[in-house]
């Protein structure tokens, strides 16, 4: 990545979007620093402190890594793309929600310690359920990341990445996997809980139809440079950048010829950048 520069108010959506391997799960890798140490060479990270706190924003490449791992989870969070593979399949979902609350309280452990008790744990962890929807969450808590639907599973790392209550939080291809059906009702869900919770979100994804529907302002990745940002109607209708068209261009629509092949990206691409 070279020169990502973009900025996030508290509760917008930004939608961040490319083709594959243009950069944009590597973004958010890098926000929660999850890349090695000599993946970003140089630059900066700022969190905001929140209204209450004392300070000014927190650059947090710079943190030490104990004080970055309470950001994590506390502060900002990520659902991942694909649910499967992150959750772990030999432990129930209750126990990987209640491990994603305490994690990042040091001192504390998933069992009964300090501050917390098993039964309280098990109540927020039922709470956590029933905010993404999940039914039956009381005979389902010991239940396995295999016993879920795609859709479910989903609800469940939303869960997780909400559990500390993140003023960021970043979803990686969060609907990619799921049929149109799904991936509506998890949109709706997701909405629904940056209203109730002022969120801040990063959306990421390739399917701009997605991302139309959730955006507040849409940038867009090429070759891991942002060549243009702006209102989501504005980057959807009126394109500044070569790139956006073809992008635009390469996606079917309800009004797309049924007899023409659709347009592929040009790797020529002009390299203009648009901010």
């Amino acid at each position: 990545m070279r020169g990502v520069c973009f900025e996030m108010a508290p509760g917008e959506t930004l939608g961040l979007v490319g083709e594959s391997g243009s950069g944009k799960s590597a973004t958010a890798l890098a926000l929660l620093r999850l890349l090695p140490p000599s993946a970003t060479a140089s630059g900066s990270v700022r969190l905001a402190p929140n209204a209450d706190a004392a300070g000014g924003a927190d650059d947090l490449l710079q943190l030490p890594e104990e004080a970055m791992r309470r950001h994590r989870g506390a502060s900002l969070a990520m659902i991942f793309q694909e649910p499967m593979t992150a959750l772990n399949p030999v432990m129930t979902v209750g126990q990987q929600i209640g491990e994603a609350l305490l994690a990042h309280a040091p001192g504390r452990s998933f069992f009964a310690r300090g501050e917390i008790t098993r039964r309280q744990l098990r109540k927020r962890v039922l709470e956590a359920m029933r905010e993404v929807a999940l039914t039956d969450p009381e005979r389902r808590i010991d239940d396995y990341p295999h016993q879920f639907s795609g859709g479910q599973r989903q609800r469940i790392m939303i869960a997780m990445a909400l559990i500390n209550k993140p003023r960021l939080l970043i979803a990686d291809e969060p609907t990619t996997a799921l049929d149109v059906t799904v991936q509506a009702q998890i949109l709706d869900l997701l909405r629904g809980l940056k209203r109730e919770h002022h969120l801040s979100m990063l959306f990421i994804s390739h399917d701009l139809a997605v991302v139309a529907q959730i955006a507040d302002r849409i940038a867009v990745m090429r070759r891991g440079e942002i060549v243009e940002q702006g209102e989501a109607r504005q980057v959807l209708t009126r394109p500044r950048h070569e790139y956006t068209r073809q992008l635009l261009a390469s996606a079917p629509t309800m009004t797309t010829a049924r007899d023409r092949p659709l347009a592929a990206m040009i790797r020529a691409a002009s390299s203009q950048r648009v901010s």
